[in-house]
C-alpha cells in the first residue's frame, strides 16, 4: 500500500476537529501599544502536488489513502508588520519600513518545508522566520523617502517601482549641508559683526557657535548610525530616542524654527533688491533719518508679503521645479564665496580705489554729493562744493551759516578697502560697539568735539541702526551656522545612511566654519573698520560692503545672494510643512491631526497654509535683526534634545544602542548641550524662557492629551534606571510614620465576561489617594494560567481602561490561580517590589455572602482578613459600594463620621483627612465619635480628644457617647439563636459535596454538648464496603433517622453565651451609630478581628452585617498593628 505524506503548516498549534479555522485570534498591537485579538484569515484550500512515486513527508502527521486528492491548508499572507499596513495606528505617518524581523508573516504560505530540515520548527513559522528568509528580506530592505522626492514619485505615474536611493556622501549630505549652512547672515551682516565685535570677539562668536554645531553634529552622527533611520530627519531621531513628549515639543519648535528662517531669507532677499539692486522700487519713501528707517520696514513687509505669497505659490503648485532649482541656488553661493576669496587676494597687490568721505572721524553718508570736500579750487578761484557743503549750511555762499561740527573740523577721504597687507588688520582687532543712532566713526582721526550738539536730521552721518553688544551679535549670527540637519532629513534618499550622514555633515561644517573664520580675518585685515560697520553701505554709495569686495564685480555677489536667498526661503517653505506634517501623522498632537492631510499625491496643502501664515508673523516683525533671534532659540533648542539624546543613550547603555560611528562620548554630548544652553541665555534670556515655556506647554500637553506612544526611547530607559535606583535606596522597613500614606492594593472582583463587578471601588480609591503614593489594583481569575492567559489579557485590559476612566493613577496586577482563595493570598504576599509594596488593602464588602451561588464566599473574605492581619496590612472594607459617589459628584453638605471604639493606629484620623482633600467630599464635615463606659469620664475624654487632634492638626467636631449597661434584650437573643439555628440546619442538610464546599460550611459555636451530639449523628459513616442491594436499603434508613434526631436537637438548641454577648455589642453599637450618624455621608468604623477560632467565622459575618446595617456608606477599617499619624513634626 502506497502511502503519501503532506507538509500542512500549522498556524500557532493543533486544530480541535471541528473548530472553525478562522476562529484562531492572534493578538494585534495597537497605537497604544495594547494588545487585541483581530481575526485570523480563515485557510483555504489548494491542491496537493501530483502524487510521486517515493514516499512523502507529512510534517503534521497526517495520511492520506492512495487515489484521494490531498488538500493543503494554506493561510492568506498576513502583513510584514500591522505598522506597514495601518501607519497612523502606530504613530508614524507614512509606511516607512518593511521590517524583515519577527512576527514578520509576509511569506508566501506556499513555501512548504519540504526538504527544508525544518520540522521541528514548522509551527513557529508563522512569527520566526528563517534565516534565509531574513537575510533575503534584509537585502531587499528599502525605505521610502519622505518629502519632495516623494512628490515627484507621486507625480510621475510612469514609474510604478521606486528605484533605489542613488546619492552618495557629497551629493546627498555634503553639498545640501553647505548649501543650508552658508546664507543670507554670511553676504548682509558678517561684515558688520566684524565691525562692530573686532576680529578677537567675532572669532569667539563664530567659534563657539560653530563648536556648537560640530558637537551636535557627532551626536546626530551616533544617533543617525544606530540602525536605519527611515527619512524623517532630526525629527525622527528625537522623538525616537526621547520619547513622544519630548518628540514633540522639539519636533514643533525645529519646525517653527524653520518657518522662521523662511521668513529670515524672505527679508534678506528683499534688502538685497531694496538695498543694493533697485532702491527705487521702494513704495514708502521719508527725509528724516527715523522715518526712512520706519519707511524701510513698511516696504518689507509689503514686499515679504508678496513674496511670500509667491513662493507659497511655487511651492504648492510645482514642488520639484524648486529641488531641481537647488543646484542653480548653490552654484551662486559657491561662486559667490569664490568671487570674495578672489577678490581677498587682488587686494594684495591691486587695492581697489573706493574712496570714503570722514568729516572729522565721522563717517559722512556718500548718496547726496560727489566731491568729498568743503571747497575746491576752480580756474583759481574758491568755491565750495554745491552739495556737501549746502548739507550743512544755509547757503552756498563761503560766508553762510554751518553747522559748528562740520565749520571746526577737516573732510578728509580715505580708502575703504586698503587691502590685506595695509595693516589695518591691527586697527580691527577690538571692538567697537554702539548705541542706537550713535556716529560711525573712525578711530584715531583728529576730531575738534562741539558742546551742546544735538543731532539734526538730514545730515549725512552714517548712523547705527541698533544698539550693539556681544550677546546680541550671538543672537543674529548663530542661524549662520544652522542647516546642519539638510543631511540626516534626506536620509531616504542615500545609498549608505549610515556612512554618508556623518561624513557628509562633519565635513560640511568643517567646511563652512573654515569659511566663516577665514572670511572674519579677512574682512578685518582688508576692509577699513568705519566701512565694516557700515551695515547698507551708505558710506560706499549704497554699494554692499562684501560686493564691493568681491572680484570681478560687485554685482557677482548681489545677484548671487539674491538668488541664494530666494532659494533657501522656497527650500525652508518646501520642507516646514513636510516636518508639520511628520508630526501630525504621528499623531501625538491631537488638535494637529488635520495637518497631516494634504492633497491627493501626500503634498500637505493644509501645513502649507499654517507654515504661510507663522512665516507672515516673522515678516511683520520686518527686521532681520530681529528674527534672527528668534530662529536661533528655537534651533538651539532643537540642537540641545540632540546631544541630550546622545548622552541620554550613552550613559544608559541600552543594548540597541550600537552607533557605528564610534567617535563620540556622553562627554561631548554633554559639552554641546550646556553650550546649546549657554548660547540661548547669551543671545537672549527672554527669547530662552519664551521658547522654553513654549517647549514645556507642548510637552505638558502631549503628556494629558497625546497618544501613547512606546518608541523605545531613551526617556522611558532613563526612567527605568531611576526607578531602579530609587528603588534601591527605598529602606525594605516600614518608613518613618511622618512619610506614611495609605499605599492601597485594591481586590476587584471580575463577572463572567471579565469586567470589573464594583467600578465604585476603583472611585473610592482615587478619591482616598489623589494620584499620591502607589496603588495597585489587584484581581485574580480561578484557572489555569495556560487555559486562562488569553482571558486574563482581556480582564487586565478591561481593569487598565476602567482606571483611565476614573482617573486612578496606579498598577494593575491580575494573577491566575487554582482557587479564588489563593489567588487573594498570594497577591497579599508578593504585590509590590521592593521597599514600594503595598500597606492597605481595600475590598468591597460581599453583599451576598448569604447566598449559595456566590463565588466570593465568606470563607474566602475572613481568610482574606487573617491574611492581612498576619502581613501586618490594614484593611479597609467598603459596604454598600455601589452608593458610594463617583468623582464627578459633589457633596455640597453633610459629615464624615469617625466611630473610634479602639485605637487601630490612627488609621481612623488619617482616612477622612486624606478623603476631605478630594473634590467630592471637600465640603464635608469631619466629626469623630467615640464610646464611653459606665467607669469612664465622659468630659474629660472629650477634653483629651479635642487636644489630641489639636496636636494632630485635623479639625473636626467631638462627641463622646456613653454605653449603660443594660440587660440582654429578647431581641438580642432571637438573633442569636437564629444565626446557630440556621448555621446548624444547612449542616444538617444533605448536601453535594460541591455545595458543601460552597455553601454548607458555614460556621457556629460547638462549645455546647447538644452541638456535639447533633454534629455526631448527623455526620454518614464512612465505609469501605462492597454494596449490596440490602446494606444499601439500610444506610439510606440509618441516614435519614440521624438526620430526624438532628433535625429534632436543633429546635431545642441554646444559643452560646459568648455569641450571645458579641451580639448583644454589635446590637447596641448598631444603634447608637444609627442613632448619631444615619443621616452622615460617610460612616467610618473600626472592624473587629475574626475568631481565632476558626469555627465561628459565620457568626463573624453576622456580627459585622448586624453591627452596619441600616447604614447606606459604610467603610469598616482595621489597623495594620503600627502608628500611621503622629503629633509631632
Amino acid at each position: 500500500m502506497s502511502q503519501r505524506f503532506v507538509v500542512t503548516p500549522a498556524a500557532g498549534g493543533p486544530v480541535e476537529p471541528g473548530a472553525q479555522s478562522g476562529a484562531a485570534a492572534e493578538p494585534e498591537r495597537s497605537g497604544g501599544g495594547s494588545l487585541r485579538p483581530s481575526p485570523r484569515p480563515s485557510p483555504r484550500p489548494s491542491p496537493s502536488p501530483s502524487p510521486s512515486p517515493r514516499p512523502e513527508v507529512l510534517l503534521a502527521g497526517e495520511k492520506v489513502p492512495p487515489g484521494t486528492e490531498a488538500k493543503v491548508a494554506k493561510d492568506d499572507a498576513l502583513p510584514i508588520l500591522h505598522y506597514c499596513r495601518e501607519p497612523s495606528r502606530y504613530g508614524d505617518g507614512t509606511p516607512r519600513e518593511n521590517s524583515p524581523f519577527i512576527n514578520n508573516t509576509d511569506m508566501e504560505r506556499e513555501n512548504i518545508y519540504e526538504g527544508k530540515n525544518m520540522a521541528l520548527f514548522e509551527e513557529e513559522m508563522d512569527s520566526n522566520p528563517m534565516v534565509s528568509s531574513l537575510l533575503n528580506k534584509l537585502a531587499n530592505y528599502t525605505n521610502l523617502s519622505q518629502g519632495v522626492v516623494e512628490h515627484e514619485e507621486d507625480e510621475d505615474s510612469k514609474r510604478k517601482e521606486i528605484k533605489a536611493p542613488r546619492m552618495g556622501t557629497f551629493i546627498g549630505v555634503y553639498l545640501p549641508c553647505l548649501q543650508n549652512i552658508l546664507g543670507v547672515i554670511l553676504f548682509l551682516r558678517l561684515t558688520w559683526i566684524v565691525g562692530a565685535a573686532g576680529i578677537l570677539e567675532s572669532f569667539i562668536i563664530v567659534f563657539m557657535c560653530c563648536t556648537c554645531t560640530m558637537l551636535t553634529a557627532i551626536s546626530m552622527s551616533a544617533i543617525a548610525t544606530n540602525g536605519v533611520v527611515p527619512a524623517g530627519g532630526s525629527y525622527y531621531m528625537i522623538s525616537r530616542s526621547l520619547g513622544p513628549e519630548f518628540g514633540g515639543a522639539v519636533g514643533l519648535c525645529f519646525y517653527l524654527g524653520t518657518t522662521f528662517a523662511g521668513a529670515m531669507y524672505i527679508l534678506g532677499t528683499i534688502e538685497i533688491f531694496l538695498t543694493y539692486i533697485s532702491p527705487n522700487a521702494a513704495i514708502f519713501h521719508s527725509e528724516d533719518t527715523e522715518g526712512e528707517n520706519a519707511a524701510m520696514l513698511n516696504n518689507m513687509r509689503v514686499y515679504g508679503t508678496c513674496t511670500l505669497a509667491l513662493m507659497a505659490m511655487v511651492v504648492f503648485v510645482g514642488v520639484k521645479y524648486v529641488n531641481k532649482l537647488a543646484l542653480v541656488f548653490l552654484a551662486c553661493v559657491i561662486l559667490s564665496i569664490l568671487a570674495i576669496y578672489a577678490g581677498v587676494i587682488k587686494t594684495a597687490f591691486d587695492p581697489p580705489n573706493i574712496p570714503v568721505c570722514l568729516l572729522g572721524n565721522r563717517t559722512l553718508s556718500n548718496r547726496n554729493f560727489d566731491v568729498c570736500a568743503k571747497v575746491q579750487v576752480i580756474n583759481n578761484e574758491t568755491v565750495t562744493t554745491t552739495h556737501l557743503w549746502e548739507l550743512f549750511c544755509n547757503s552756498s555762499m563761503l560766508n553762510a551759516t554751518c553747522d559748528d561740527y562740520f565749520y571746526q573740523n577737516n573732510v578728509t577721504e580715505i580708502q575703504g578697502i586698503p587691502g590685506i597687507s595695509s595693516g589695518v588688520i591691527l586697527k580691527n582687532l577690538w571692538s567697537a560697539y554702539a548705541d542706537k543712532g550713535a556716529y560711525v566713526e573712525k578711530k584715531g582721526m583728529p576730531s575738534v568735539p562741539v558742546s551742546d550738539e544735538t543731532k539734526i536730521s538730514g545730515l549725512p552721518y552714517v548712523l547705527t541702526d541698533i544698539m550693539t553688544y556681544f550677546t546680541m551679535l550671538v543672537g543674529i549670527y548663530f542661524p549662520s551656522v544652522t542647516g546642519i540637519m539638510a543631511g540626516s532629513n534626506r536620509s531616504g534618499d542615500l545609498r549608505d545612511a549610515q556612512k554618508s550622514i556623518p561624513t557628509g555633515t562633519i565635513l560640511a561644517i568643517a567646511t563652512t566654519s573654515f569659511i566663516y573664520l577665514s572670511c572674519i580675518v579677512l574682512f578685518g585685515a582688508c576692509i577699513e573698520g568705519v566701512i565694516l560697520r557700515d551695515k547698507f553701505g551708505e558710506a560706499l554709495k549704497g554699494n554692499l560692503v562684501i560686493g564691493m569686495l568681491a572680484w570681478p564685480s560687485p554685482w557677482v555677489i548681489v545677484i548671487g545672494s539674491f538668488f541664494s536667498t530666494c532659494g533657501a526661503g522656497l527650500q525652508s517653505l518646501t520642507g516646514a510643512p513636510r516636518l508639520l506634517q511628520a508630526i501630525a501623522r504621528d499623531g501625538i498632537v491631537p488638535f494637529l491631526q488635520v495637518f497631516g492631510h494634504g492633497k491627493a499625491n501626500g503634498e500637505p496643502t493644509w501645513a502649507l497654509l499654517l507654515t504661510a501664515l507663522i512665516c507672515e508673523i516673522g515678516i511683520l516683525i520686518a527686521s532681520l535683526d530681529s528674527v534672527a533671534p528668534i530662529l536661533s532659540m528655537f534651533f538651539l533648542m532643537c540642537y540641545m534634545f540632540v546631544n541630550l539624546a546622545c548622552a541620554v543613550q550613552t550613559l544608559l547603555r541600552t543594548p540597541n544602542w550600537r552607533p557605528r560611528f564610534k567617535f563620540y562620548h556622553w562627554a561631548l554630548s554633554f559639552l554641546g548641550m550646556s553650550l546649546c544652553l549657554a548660547l540661548m541665555f547669551i543671545c537672549s534670556w527672554y527669547y530662552a524662557l519664551f521658547a522654553m515655556l513654549i517647549a514645556g506647554c507642548i510637552y505638558k500637553y502631549i503628556e494629558y492629551r497625546g497618544a501613547e506612544k512606546e518608541w523605545g526611547d531613551g526617556i522611558r530607559g532613563l526612567s527605568l534606571n531611576a526607578a531602579r535606583y530609587a528603588l534601591l535606596r527605598v529602606e525594605h522597613g516600614p518608613p518613618h510614620t511622618k512619610n506614611w500614606r495609605p499605599q492601597v492594593l485594591v481586590m476587584l472582583n471580575l463577572d463572567s465576561e471579565q469586567c470589573v463587578k464594583h467600578p465604585r471601588l476603583l472611585s473610592f480609591t482615587t478619591q482616598l489617594k489623589a494620584g499620591k503614593g502607589l496603588t495597585i489594583v489587584g484581581s485574580v481569575l480561578e484557572g489555569t494560567y495556560l487555559d486562562k492567559h488569553q482571558e486574563a489579557q482581556r480582564a487586565e485590559e478591561n481593569i487598565r481602561s476602567l482606571m483611565g476612566v476614573e482617573k486612578t493613577k496606579g498598577f494593575c496586577q491580575l494573577v491566575v490561580s487554582s482557587s479564588l482563595r489563593d489567588g487573594m493570598s498570594h497577591l497579599i504576599q508578593s504585590a509590590g517590589l521592593g521597599g514600594m509594596k503595598h500597606n492597605t488593602v481595600l475590598m468591597a464588602w460581599p453583599e451576598s455572602w448569604k447566598q449559595s451561588d456566590n463565588p466570593f464566599s465568606w470563607k474566602n473574605f475572613v481568610d482574606t482578613i487573617r491574611d492581612t492581619t498576619a502581613a501586618q496590612q490594614a484593611l479597609l472594607v467598603a459596604k454598600n459600594i455601589d452608593m458610594f459617589p463617583q468623582n464627578q459628584e459633589r457633596f455640597r453638605e453633610g459629615n464624615i463620621d469617625v466611630w473610634w471604639i479602639v485605637h487601630d493606629g490612627g488609621m481612623l484620623m488619617l482616612l477622612p483627612f486624606l478623603l476631605r482633600q478630594h473634590k467630592v467630599w471637600r465640603k464635608c464635615r469631619m466629626r469623630i465619635f467615640t464610646v464611653a463606659q459606665m467607669d469612664d469620664n465622659s468630659i474629660q475624654m472629650k477634653k483629651d480628644l479635642q487636644m489630641f487632634l489639636y496636636h494632630l492638626r485635623i479639625s473636626a467636631e467631638v462627641e463622646v457617647v456613653e454605653m449603660v449597661e443594660n440587660d440582654i434584650s429578647a431581641f438580642t437573643y432571637e438573633k442569636t439563636l437564629m444565626m446557630e439555628q440556621r448555621s446548624q440546619m444547612l449542616k444538617q442538610m444533605q448536601l453535594s459535596k460541591n455545595e458543601r464546599e460552597r455553601e454548607a460550611q458555614l460556621i457556629h459555636d460547638r462549645n455546647t454538648a447538644a452541638v456535639a451530639r447533633t454534629k455526631a449523628a448527623a455526620t454518614p459513616e464512612k465505609v469501605q464496603m462492597t454494596w449490596t442491594k440490602e446494606k444499601l436499603v439500610s444506610e439510606k434508613h440509618k441516614s435519614k433517622d440521624t438526620n430526624v434526631a438532628g433535625f429534632r436537637d436543633i429546635f431545642t438548641l441554646k444559643p452560646n453565651q459568648s455569641n450571645v454577648r458579641r451580639m448583644h455589642t454589635a446590637v447596641k453599637l448598631n444603634g447608637v451609630v444609627l442613632n448619631k450618624s444615619q443621616d452622615a455621608q460617610l460612616v467610618l468604623l473600626n472592624m473587629p478581628g475574626p475568631p481565632k477560632n476558626r469555627q465561628g467565622d459565620e457568626n463573624y459575618m453576622e456580627f459585622l452585617e448586624v453591627l452596619t446595617e441600616g447604614l447606606n456608606r459604610v467603610l469598616l477599617v482595621r489597623g495594620g498593628g503600627r502608628e500611621v499619624i503622629t503629633i509631632y513634626s
